[in-house]
């Protein structure tokens, strides 16, 4: 896939296990490495450097890669494989006028692979957005289902912040299971943008698209979401995810999806080889992925609205998979754009009064903050 922007541009593919071994000798992605090669023609005036973190924050070194592959009592050869992984990794800078290709190593996506591009410069940024396919995954009926789209005479498009907060207000409290009638997890987030823009930002927090069959359980507007993210803590156990639908509406042309934000009972030392069974505080894993969303240099605005319905501690509402949670009834709402944005540039819209009775920074607290 390639993509242009201010005189610069990026053409860039996911490789599949077969490319990997015809490129280093061995099948680097089954030790979870997924190498994305990437060529960058610069047609500005400036050199231009590659930031590898916004591809991946926990991106591979090429020799951490290579390491799995030597051996124990041939330095010689050990070496040559260093040199190949180094000779075969991008290097900056990218001369003005000139063109540099490489590969940089990244953790795993699945099915689509969504991938940051950012160019630093002098006093500038570059950043540009690609949509992967995954070509080990494209004969999996699993990974091959589009995002959904409506069609245009189905979106309702608010114009002011009045009647759109109205408008997610009036959305659906929680998930259903397949049949409508019985009540699943809540919907307690909202995220407003393009999907490349909000896509962007949450990989630059490390989530990663990845969609298991027990998310398959929760239904929106009669169907099962259209996307999940997950955020992997260490050693791959389970942690926050974000599960998304495409909801009818838009706000000055920009779609609107609704959002269930949650984490597994036992957070980051929960066992990753059972289903999660949502954990009790969903209020704090909402809470997480807003600090995220405001370090992740695309948010523009943040509120929050009802629609949720409040539930107490102690008298918590239950859900068809037995998970029982305790809510403030607030769903934060995300308006994302393209980046970069600092935490200076954040919005805070004066809808409904945030309290946390956690201890966490009330919205007021942040605005001030910001003041």
């Amino acid at each position: 896939m390639s993509i242009t922007k201010q005189d610069v541009s990026v053409t860039a593919a996911v490789l599949s296990t077969a490319d990997s071994e015809r490129m280093f000798g061995a099948d680097v992605n089954a030790t979870g490495v997924q190498p994305v090669w990437i060529e960058v023609r610069n047609g500005t005036s400036q050199p231009l450097s590659l930031l590898r973190t916004g591809s991946d924050p926990d991106y591979f070194s090429p020799l951490e890669v290579a390491w799995p592959l030597h051996s124990w009592f041939d330095g010689r050869t050990n070496d040559r494989i260093d040199e190949w992984f180094n000779r075969q990794g991008f290097r900056n800078p990218i001369p003005p006028g000139e063109t540099r290709s490489g590969v940089v190593f990244t953790n795993p996506d699945r099915g689509t692979k969504l991938l940051n591009v950012d160019l630093l410069g002098n006093l500038s940024l570059i950043a540009l957005t690609l949509f992967l396919k995954v070509p080990d995954d494209a004969g999996d009926p699993s990974f091959s289902r589009p995002l959904f789209a409506y069609p245009a005479s189905a979106i309702t498009d608010y114009q002011d912040l009045a009647s759109l907060r109205s408008a997610l207000e009036r959305l659906p409290c929680c998930a259903t299971d397949a049949t409508g009638q019985t009540s699943e997890d809540p919907l307690n987030g909202i995220a407003i943008g393009d999907i490349d823009d909000f896509g962007a930002a949450m990989v630059r927090r490390s989530y990663r698209r990845n969609q298991k069959a027990f998310d398959n359980a929760q239904y929106v507007f009669g169907r099962i979401p259209d996307a999940v993210l997950r955020k992997q803590a260490q050693a791959g156990a389970p942690a926050t995810w974000i599960r998304a639908w495409r909801a009818p509406l838009s706000f000055g042309g920009r779609p609107v999806y609704v959002l269930q934000v949650g984490r597994p009972v036992g957070g980051r030392f929960a066992a990753s080889s059972v289903a999660p069974v949502l954990h009790e505080n969903v209020d704090e894993a909402r809470n997480l992925v807003v600090q995220d969303c405001m370090y992740s240099e695309g948010l523009e605005t943040l509120g929050f609205v009802g629609g949720v319905g409040p539930t107490a501690h102690r008298q918590e509402r239950a859900t068809l998979g037995g998970a029982r949670y305790f809510t403030d009834g607030l769903r934060a709402v995300m308006f994302f754009v393209t980046r970069p944005l600092s935490l200076s540039d954040l919005e805070i819209l004066d809808w409904e009064p945030y309290v946390n009775p956690h201890g966490a920074p009330t919205s007021k607290e942040v605005k001030h903050a910001h003041e």
